[in-house]
């Protein structure tokens, strides 16, 4: 019987064989063929994990399975970095306990990615505090996101997320979709698409919905309007430096150790001199917005911006400026990814787009009004259900680690020693057949339904894009009120076609986004 702790099978063949040429390439061609249903080659998933089940059987020890070398763990990271979601996604459906293990140099010094949702509960909740985001994290974002609240512990992460909790209240919601979504809707983007519909040019939505989403979030955090959905504006430095400062930070967490990275900020070269340079920029224009704001504010004005609450609460302008930064960074690319695979899922489940085209329908008919209120959002189960379909197979945040202040043992019986990284991870959760079952890989909003036809949210461990525990996402129903809004507007309006019929590919960066971008035509629906 094999320990949970342990690693799976796949990895055996690798740590026991990878020294030599034939098996190493082997095993690389199996990974490959198993990749096969998310986009690669016509090989049969399960027939390949059969096979690399049983030849990594027939090559264990009588003694049990060893965890994964480190020496053999770097040669393999290596040789699947251009698509370790695949491998990773790969390795944990062939672990019983849907956990694996890395050993690192040093005797205790391991990494641990799991896609048990009892791991993951236990990580998020129940031993919360053993399991902070720890130094070795916020290392690699602390450049771009400073003390912000999502790359701080403790005490000044409990601060700031009481002070933000307010803007996601009930009413700052209902506020939101009125004063907010509705005028950058139906003022900027349903016009912009009209104009696309009629010239019949090719048109990149997800950059369309990153802009929008960039207005969204800044009038939200900041009280400012870039006007980044105008395109006839020139694009917002800002906006420019948050994508560079995005990709050069994640750039940091691809490379094998932290001395490479730190040794090319030392150095100021390639990607940390993009990264220092864009960080200048967005520094530079959110302290500028702060200190306008500051000269604005009597004491007496009660701003309706989270920028207003934190300069209120009496903090100093760097720390306000790293809260902000944070917030714009998870409302800007969150959201936009999300809705980017929906419309492109869209375009392949016909079927699934004309009972969501129904249900938007329905409901405005039924209402007699031509504006979505907060109620009608909140109503509309099929569209939240084809949201969290879309987010289950392409989540915005596609892992995130923890490190361990202690010793911990987890549940499934996987050792954790002190300043082990713990990696959950949505992505490979959202395609284990253990969970989701033999069609985990198919788009099936039907599947967030009982059986009486009422909507049902999965457990948050089970589906944790948007955490779960004491750091669950604060901004969760405002992010579903903002998707809502935008496919439905879109879709009562407007056909999207896309412009090529090639699988997209899922590019897993600080938030995912579609390589090259979603260029669609727009074609205005029939009335």
């Amino acid at each position: 019987m094999e320990e949970p702790a342990d690693m799976c099978k796949t990895s055996i063949l690798v740590s026991r064989k990878m020294a030599r040429g034939k098996d190493k390439i082997y095993f690389d061609q199996t990974c490959s063929e198993s990749f096969c249903r998310f986009g690669g080659s016509s090989r049969s998933f399960t027939s390949t994990i059969r096979r690399v089940s049983a030849l990594a059987t027939a090559n264990s020890s009588n003694d049990g399975h060893k965890p994964y070398p480190f020496i053999t763990s770097l040669i393999s990271f290596h040789h699947n970095s251009h698509r370790l979601i695949h491998w990773f996604t790969h390795l944990l459906s062939l672990s019983p306990s849907q956990t694996i293990v890395f050993k690192q140099l040093g005797p205790k010094n391991q990494m641990i990615i799991t896609a048990n949702p009892t791991n993951i509960q236990h990580m998020l909740k129940t031993n919360f505090q053993n399991y902070p985001k720890g130094t070795p994290f916020t290392d690699v974002l602390g450049d771009f996101l400073g003390m912000g609240i999502f790359n701080v512990d403790g005490e000044l992460w409990s601060t700031q997320r009481k002070l933000a909790s307010h803007e996601f209240s009930t009413k700052s919601l209902r506020e939101f979709v009125v004063n907010v979504l509705e005028e950058e809707i139906t003022t900027r983007l349903i016009p912009l698409l009209d104009i696309f519909s009629k010239s019949n040019e090719v048109l990149d939505m997800q950059d369309v919905l990153r802009r929008l989403a960039f207005d969204t979030i800044c009038k939200i955090s900041l009280g400012w309007d870039p006007c980044f959905l105008d395109f006839t504006r020139s694009v917002s430095p800002l906006a420019a430096a948050f994508d560079v400062a995005a990709e050069a930070t994640a750039m940091r967490g691809k490379v094998a150790a932290k001395w490479i990275w730190k040794v090319k900020k030392l150095l100021n070269v390639g990607s940390e001199r993009k990264l220092k340079e864009a960080v200048g920029v967005i520094h530079f224009a959110v302290n500028d917005i702060i200190r306008k704001r500051r000269e604005n504010m009597d004491g007496s004005e009660s701003q309706k911006d989270l920028l207003s609450r934190f300069i209120s609460a009496g903090h100093d302008d760097e720390l306000v400026r790293d809260m902000v930064i944070s917030f714009l960074m998870a409302g800007r690319d969150t959201t936009s990814a999300a809705m980017t695979w929906l419309f492109w899922l869209l375009t392949w489940h016909p079927t699934i787009e004309k009972d969501l085209f129904n249900e938007i329908t329905s409901m405005i008919k039924e209402y007699d009004h031509l504006s979505l209120t907060f109620d009608d959002l909140k109503e509309m189960d099929y569209l939240k259900a084809c949201l969290c379909e879309s987010m289950r197979l392409y989540p915005p945040v596609v892992w995130d680690s923890k490190h361990a202040a202690e010793n911990d043992v987890l549940p499934d019986g996987t050792p954790v020693y002190k300043g082990n990284r713990v990696m959950y991870f949505p992505y490979g959760m959202g395609r284990m057949e253990q969970l989701w079952g033999k069609d985990c890989l198919e788009f099936r909003p039907d599947r967030w339904f009982s059986e009486l036809g009422v909507f049902k949210m999965e457990n948050p461990y089970k589906f944790a894009v948007f955490q779960a525990g004491p750091r669950v996402c604060l901004g969760k129903e405002m992010a579903f009120m903002q998707m809502k809004y935008v496919v439905a507007s879109v879709l009562r309006r407007f056909e999207l076609v896309p412009v090529s019929l090639d699988q997209p590919v899922f590019v897993p960066l600080l938030t995912a986004h579609m390589d090259g971008g979603l260029k669609v035509r727009v074609r205005k629906r029939r009335e």
